[in-house]
């Protein structure tokens, strides 16, 4: 029989490998050798400077993939326990990735070894680790779908661990999340005196002028599934010191988190279009992370939540909301639902996850393990 895998012990053993992004600091080689302790086969994805890997066991029957990331923010200062250290205090774990997300990667490996010790497993079972998820995430999770893609590898669905829970464990589950367009826009002008304005042209009051016209525009009403899209101005620059200077340039940077009323390509028509109605010279550099995705009810969703409430004895809230995740590149390829810990602490100070959760997330998995490769 295969070595038990104590969720607790390994999330602790995980929490000490300071894999600050982009590092990883033998994060990724600790969950290996557990996967390969119970039979898993692995296979190391290293993109560029980022290491991940691809681990299944099974080859037939229906195949679900766990996704998550071993790299973690940095830990900032002020934390009552070294934030590596992993110190257990009054049955609550502290450290940096507690939460996010080496709890429910841990919890991902503990299941699959309850699993694999119960016999009888009629599907396949999968993880897929990246350690770019905190950082620029272009070698790590999308690479490695592609290799799956490439090698018949792609699953029927993909459970992620991020920590979608704002209060208890079993709250809510994340079916969809908004996309993410990011946006710079560089007005030009000419330098001169304040005091002889006609001898210069000030870029200020172009740019003012544009973004007074896409923060007053109300984007949509929502859907659905989803709460209305939200655009942000993050920045705001000229990088003048001088008071009686017109300056030659006057920069800004927005967001938009954006639901399934838009795209990337028509919210990049909709922004240029209005930008230079106001500054014609302007240069503008847009990125989209991701775009707005949702996965359908059916069979495979019902199946997940059905198995959270009947573990932890609540009816998960079906939820878009919140920031990006690597669920954006798997929706892809294959239905994917997120489930983890709570997320109160996490990228804060003295992150932190119950040791009791961090056993029944492990439950949850484990039984969505037993019901679907049945």
């Amino acid at each position: 029989m295969n070595p038990p895998v104590d969720p607790v012990e390994l999330a602790q053993r995980l929490i000490r490998c300071a894999s600050v992004t982009p590092a990883d600091e033998g994060a990724q080689a600790l969950l290996a050798r557990t996967l390969d302790s119970v039979g898993f086969s692995v296979t190391a994805l290293p993109f560029g400077s980022t290491p991940n890997f691809f681990a299944r066991i099974g080859d037939g029957g229906r195949h679900i993939c766990f996704a998550g990331h071993t790299d973690v923010v940095p830990p900032g200062e002020n934390w009552r326990h070294d934030p590596f250290g992993a110190v257990i205090e009054d049955g609550v774990l502290y450290g940096r990735g507690a939460c996010d997300m080496k709890g429910a990667v841990a919890a991902f490996a503990a299941a699959a070894a309850q699993h694999l010790a119960a016999g009888a497993s009629q599907g396949s079972i999968s993880l897929l680790i990246t350690g770019d998820e905190e950082g620029p995430a272009t070698d790590g999770t999308v690479r490695v779908l592609e290799w799956m893609a490439e090698h018949g590898q792609v699953p029927d669905i993909c459970i992620v661990g991020e920590p979608t829970n704002p209060r208890f464990l079993g709250e809510m589950v994340k079916i969809g999340r908004r996309g993410s367009l990011s946006a710079t826009i560089a007005v030009p002008g000419r330098q001169g005196h304040v005091a002889y304005p006609h001898r210069a042209d000030n870029p200020i009051p172009k740019l003012v002028a544009a973004l007074a016209e896409l923060t007053s525009a109300r984007l949509d009403e929502g859907s659905a599934w989803f709460e209305p899209s939200s655009l942000q101005i993050t920045s705001v620059d000229v990088g003048n010191p001088a008071a009686n200077v017109i300056p030659a340039l006057a920069t800004a940077r927005l967001n938009i988190r954006f639901n399934d009323v838009h795209t990337g390509e028509s919210l990049t028509r909709w922004l240029r279009e209005r930008i230079l109605r106001h500054a014609p010279e302007a240069s503008i550099e847009l990125h989209v992370s991701g775009e707005a995705f949702r996965t359908e009810p059916g069979p495979l969703v019902e199946l997940v939540c059905g198995v959270i409430a009947r573990e932890t004895g609540h009816v998960p809230k079906r939820d878009t909301a919140g920031g990006t995740s690597d669920a954006r590149f798997i929706a892809r390829y294959a239905p994917v639902i997120e489930f983890g810990l709570v997320g109160a602490t996490m990228h804060q100070t003295d992150e932190c996850v119950p040791v009791a959760d961090l056993h029944a997330l492990t439950r949850v998995y484990a039984a969505i393990l037993a019901d679907f490769c049945r």
